[in-house]
């Protein structure tokens, strides 16, 4: 059973019939928003249970009404609205800047309902609580937001020098959202390429060196250093070519910066995914580690992907179709 199988499974029991009630009602009388706050009137000893479960510890209706307005404000910004700091995002919610800070009630509760939002287990690392927030474009550390580029000469002191000369000598660089928001540079490339595993950037750097056009490697689901490089690439001109493993978050994260920045999907069509799942051959037998998991995401420029994914039901890696990555690139 997957993790999320397992995590819909948990909550049919008896002791979250009510509060489930009660959050269908409440979404459905106020159009969908997460305003307002849900409870359970004279809950027994196993409805309080779960409810502790849920949150981490009792909470109060302000603590339930604060989180309430934080994931509003998370999901329902505009995808081009600019980042915003931990602390700022705090402020702005509760008035007070640390009031999101771990191990706060607020904070832990929020993260929790991020990551069952984003399918994924709930951080239980400084780590995984960075990466979590940074995926809303909430920024914990802009020195941890980093972006890996190759290739990418730029105007401007600092980081525009720090760029041209790495890209002269064709070796990878890391690009951190703090060097992004201390220097101003200007990026004049016609088109830069975007690969989601360095894998594919680190035998680009080997096998073209310099020659290679300009490419960044998101190196999993794009951060905030990704968007904010991302627009100043398209400020400046660039067309951005994007692409990502074949499984539904990597076609869900394509879909995303396409829609985002009018990035052209890079070899994402059903003949390349079909072309890369020939080309694993017996490392399909009894590897549960390539079998599709979690909800279908539509592709909308080749709508035949997401019908052959579904169908085959495996997935298929950046690192198994990179030989035609790099052609394309030497090319």
């Amino acid at each position: 059973m997957t993790m999320a199988a397992k995590a819909v499974e948990r909550y049919r029991g008896p002791e979250y019939r009510r509060l489930l009630q009660a959050a269908r009602r409440r979404l459905e009388g106020n159009g969908g928003t997460l305003e307002g706050s849900i409870g359970v009137g004279d809950p027994d000893e196993a409805e309080r249970k779960a409810l502790i479960g849920i949150t981490g510890r009792p909470r109060t209706a302000g603590t339930l009404a604060r989180a309430a307005r934080v994931l509003e404000f998370l999901t329902t910004r505009p995808e081009d609205d600019a980042e915003i700091t931990l602390a700022g995002l705090a402020a702005k919610i509760t008035g007070h800047p640390k009031t999101l800070d771990h191990p706060a009630g607020l904070s832990t509760l929020v993260l929790r309902a991020l990551a069952i939002r984003a399918g994924v287990p709930a951080p239980g690392t400084a780590e995984e609580r960075r990466e979590l927030w940074d995926r809303y474009e909430v920024v914990v550390d802009d020195l941890a937001s980093r972006i890996l580029v190759l290739n990418l000469p730029a105007e401007g002191e600092g980081l525009g020098e720090w760029l041209t000369a790495a890209a002269r000598f064709g070796t990878p660089f890391q690009v951190t959202l703090h060097q992004l928001g201390t220097f101003a540079i200007t990026l004049r490339a016609p088109v830069v390429h975007v690969c989601e595993n360095p894998a594919v950037l680190r035998r680009a750097a080997a096998e073209l060196g310099p020659d290679c056009p300009p490419l960044v490697c998101t190196e999993g689901r794009p951060s905030t250093a990704f968007h904010r490089l991302a627009g100043t690439a398209v400020h400046g001109g660039a067309r951005l070519r994007y692409h990502g493993d074949f499984d539904w978050p990597g076609v869900d994260m394509a879909g995303a910066v396409a829609r985002r920045y009018g990035a052209e999907p890079w070899r994402m069509t059903a003949a390349d995914y079909l072309a890369g799942l020939a080309n694993l051959g017996d490392l399909l037998e009894g590897d549960e580690h390539l079998r599709l998991t979690g909800r279908p995401v539509p592709a909308p420029w080749d709508p035949a992907l997401g019908d052959s994914m579904r169908e085959k039901g495996i997935a298929v890696y950046e690192e198994a179709v990179a030989e035609p990555l790099l052609a394309d690139l030497g090319g």
